[in-house]
């Protein structure tokens, strides 16, 4: 866990939060399927990510600073969505009784 912490700014530790709440919300409607849950979240991640990143980088100048706000928006993004199944996926075992 602390080595997927050293990549995630820790600005963005909220975004991962708001995510494993959005996937339980997600996983108690009967519309979404459990397999496309960490997609959406992996889509939602990024969308985040990339409000966060323009409101911090703004100005952005050039299609170089255009290019790595796009990038640091999806790792960042995918990494946030990662982390939260990675939590729900942990809690999910600590709990089972074996």
């Amino acid at each position: 866990m602390e080595v997927i912490m050293n990549y995630i700014k820790p600005e963005l530790i909220i975004v991962a939060i708001a995510l494993y709440f959005v996937g339980l919300a997600l996983k108690k409607t009967e519309r979404v399927s459990d397999k496309y849950i960490p997609v959406i979240l992996g889509v939602v991640g990024i969308v985040m990510a990339l409000i966060y990143v323009l409101a911090v980088s703004l100005p952005i100048s050039g299609a170089g600073e255009v290019m790595m706000a796009i990038f640091t928006a999806i790792v960042q993004g995918v990494l946030c969505a990662g982390l939260s199944t990675y939590a729900n996926q942990i809690w999910k075992q600590l709990g089972k009784n074996e």
